[in-house]
């Protein structure tokens, strides 16, 4: 007798068992799938800058303002003759009002204000739809060093126009590689893509063709004639 109370009390459990896992089957075949991915998409593609500048200064010290300035008035002619022999229009080349500022002398370590000289500079700034003549002006600038003008050259800056057209079909192509992604990623646990739920956009990042450089706030590399745009999408998919 306590064996069969026992046997039916195995049975009784097996029973409940059973129906509590087909009930939880039974709920899940009829509620929709909540599930979803989330993948990011990348593509890139080179492109080659369409326009250029090249940012320099020249600069003297003298012993009071006014020699300083006149300085710089003679040494721009010098420079302008140099650009215009170069190809540079006379319209792209923009110079900006001169400026500088004042050297006291020190005595003992202690800073007089007792005028030593004046140091005066002019900012100057060439641009081209020509990249590589900026690209060889800024390499070969110095060279009017020789007549005795003192300045500072900056590395040249490299732009492309038509970034706003390159970004929109980036966008469409890191979405459908974020989709691939997901229908690779979900094809060996037997679930498919389903419907877009979200997607948003990343940062664009410019960068030089073989840099590997990415920042939160996107980079915008100017220093290069060829550029690599890369963006990013991340799409969240419903799992089917």
């Amino acid at each position: 007798m306590e064996k069969l109370e026992k046997f039916q009390l195995l049975v009784s459990c097996f029973v409940i068992a059973l129906g509590i896992v087909i009930s939880a089957l039974l709920f899940a075949f009829r509620m929709p799938s909540s599930e979803s991915i989330t993948v990011t998409g990348s593509a890139s593609k080179t492109v080659v800058s369409d326009s250029a500048k090249l940012n320099f200064e020249l600069q003297t010290r003298q012993l009071s303002q006014k020699e300083a300035y006149n300085k710089l008035k003679v040494f721009y002619p010098v420079v302008e003759k140099y650009l215009l022999s170069k190809g540079i229009d006379k319209k792209d080349i923009n110079k900006k009002a001169m400026s500088g500022y004042y050297n006291y002398k020190s005595v003992n370590g202690y800073t007089t204000n007792e005028i030593s000289s004046y140091n005066a500079n002019l900012e100057i700034s060439i641009s081209s739809k020509d990249v590589q003549k900026i690209k060889e002006i800024s390499n070969d600038i110095q060279t009017i060093a020789d007549n005795g003008i003192d300045m500072q050259v900056y590395q040249p800056e490299f732009y492309y126009s038509d970034l706003a057209s390159i970004k929109i079909e980036l966008l469409k192509e890191a979405s459908k590689d974020a989709k691939q992604r997901a229908t690779s990623m979900l094809s060996a646990t037997g679930s498919s893509v389903g419907k877009v739920k979200q997607i948003r956009m990343g940062v664009f990042q410019i960068t030089p063709p073989d840099s590997t450089d990415v920042s939160d706030y996107g980079v915008n590399d100017t220093t290069t004639i060829d550029k690599k745009v890369t963006a990013v999408a991340n799409v969240v998919f419903k799992v089917k």
